[in-house]
């Protein structure tokens, strides 16, 4: 009853208020009502706008983003403009799995790209140089005989790896670069892929590809050797010559990144 009392004079006042001392609006008091009235209206329509903008931003797919490392841990096609380097993938990045298809082109690239034929050449003259196979001889015809078996020794030899095992066994013939820590670290790692590599799945698994694929290629080569070189004791030493090279393989993609971006200041 108390609180009726005192407000009751409020409420009632603005009915009880004389209607001739009520102030009449102006034109522009009345022009400026109706403009706040029209605004007011435009509002929700255009609220109504924006939450649906928002709403369809929201509901829009998100693409596909891909992890890529940073410059110091990008790999490179090649490695010193010479060695074929197709193979390596940067530090930190995320592919998805090669197809068969996918690893014999692999193995095409790192076969046939102007890349492999330069460093072919270099390898079949060191091995002239050193007389490694007396029977082919020396001079331009001996270096021919040098050369196109130096040839398929590496194309066989990606076939194997990079292809042929790879696609039998799942495995991902790929070198994922760690690129982070220190340099023994980092050296351990390298060398251990040689026979711990990545599966197709996401696991590991114990690297068939490079320990079988380089066996296969090591016997292959009794077919175009010398006579005189085709013994199960030189297929075993060439067999370990391959093993070698693909552990120095790895410590140069490892750090290759490294020599890139400090020695060679590119990015």
């Amino acid at each position: 009853m108390v609180l009726i009392l005192l407000l009751s004079p409020t409420l009632v006042w603005p009915e009880s208020a004389d209607p001739d001392k009520r102030s009449v609006p102006t034109p522009e008091q009345r022009t400026q009502q109706s403009e706040s009235t029209g605004d007011s209206a435009a509002q929700p329509a255009t609220q109504g706008k924006t939450e649906l903008a928002i709403t369809t931003a929201a509901l829009a797919p998100t693409p596909a983003v891909e992890k890529t490392g940073n410059s110091e841990g990008k790999q490179s096609k090649r490695m010193f403009w010479i060695i074929p380097n197709f193979a390596a993938v940067s530090a930190d990045t995320e592919l998805p799995p090669l197809s068969a298809g996918d690893k014999f082109m692999l193995a095409t690239k790192d076969s046939v790209d102007y890349s492999s034929f330069v460093w072919t050449g270099l390898l079949a003259g060191q091995s002239m140089a050193l007389k490694s196979y007396p029977e082919l001889h020396q001079g331009v015809a001996g270096y021919g005989r040098y050369y196109w078996r130096a040839f398929a020794d590496q194309a066989s030899g990606s076939f194997f790896t990079e292809a042929l095992v790879p696609a039998v066994t799942h495995e991902d013939p790929r070198y994922y670069t760690l690129g982070h820590g220190g340099f023994f670290r980092r050296a351990a790692y390298a060398l251990s892929r040689v026979v711990v590599t990545k599966t197709d799945s996401g696991g590991r698994s114990f690297n068939f590809s490079e320990i079988l694929g380089n066996g296969m290629e090591a016997g292959l080569t009794n077919l175009y050797y010398p006579p005189e070189e085709r013994s199960l004791h030189n297929t075993a030493v060439n067999w370990a010559a391959q093993m070698e090279a693909a552990s120095l393989n790895n410590l140069v993609r490892e750090f290759w990144p490294d020599i890139r971006h400090k020695f060679l200041r590119q990015k």
